[in-house]
């Protein structure tokens, strides 16, 4: 009986002693298991909350100080000008009118109405008041040298800005027009200033510009 009873004496301390150290030891274990999901979703590099690491950066509609003189609905509103190609849409625009009169005399309309995929740098009314009125008669009476100047500010690819920010580019006269900027601030040929820039329509991509390209 002594011997017995000294057995279980035994057992109880001994399981005392261990049971201890094996609560710890399941403890930590859970602890490890608790932190693994957080580890994996540091290394994963994105933002749960957004599902994404990368911020959205690409500019996709117009912008500049003159954009704010487009019409906000009709033919000659963005949504307007977007669905027709790019000489009709222009002729929509009442700050594009001396540029679609000059296109009209050059016998462009329909060279730039079926092209496909242009960027058009589109001078305003003011941009042709710069130069000396008798200047821009003899211009627009000359067709082959309106039509060069016309073809200058055609470029024959869809340009995004972020291609203006430096870029140099082959125009359907045969030249070159160099662009520089970023964000909203972009300017042609290091004289003309983009100021409402990113327009769409059917079969182009419009900037329209203060200052008329002169061919080099």
């Amino acid at each position: 009986m002594n011997a017995l009873r000294f057995r279980r004496t035994a057992l109880a301390v001994a399981t005392a002693a261990v049971l201890p150290f094996a609560l710890t030891a399941c403890s930590e274990a859970g602890k490890s298991s608790d932190a693994a999901p957080a580890a994996s979703a540091s290394a994963d590099g994105s933002d749960p909350a957004t599902g994404s690491s990368e911020p959205a950066t690409a500019m996709d509609k117009p912008f500049g100080t003159a954009c704010a003189g487009v019409p906000k609905e009709g033919a000659g509103s963005f949504d307007g000008m977007a669905k027709d190609p790019v000489a009709t849409a222009a002729s929509n625009n009442p700050a594009l009118s001396t540029l679609v009169a000059a296109v009209k005399q050059a016998g462009l309309v329909d060279t730039l109405n079926n092209a496909s995929n242009i960027t058009v740098f589109a001078p305003t009314n003011d941009a042709f008041a710069k130069i000396p009125k008798a200047d821009l008669d003899k211009v627009l009476a000359d067709k082959a040298t309106l039509t060069k100047i016309l073809t200058y500010h055609v470029v024959g690819q869809k340009l995004t800005p972020k291609q203006l920010e430096n870029g140099s580019f082959e125009t359907l006269e045969k030249g070159r027009i160099t662009t520089a900027g970023s964000g909203e601030s972009y300017k042609v040929n290091d004289t003309s200033t983009v100021v409402c820039g990113n327009v769409p329509t059917a079969n182009a991509t419009v900037y329209i510009v203060d200052t008329v390209l002169m061919p080099k």
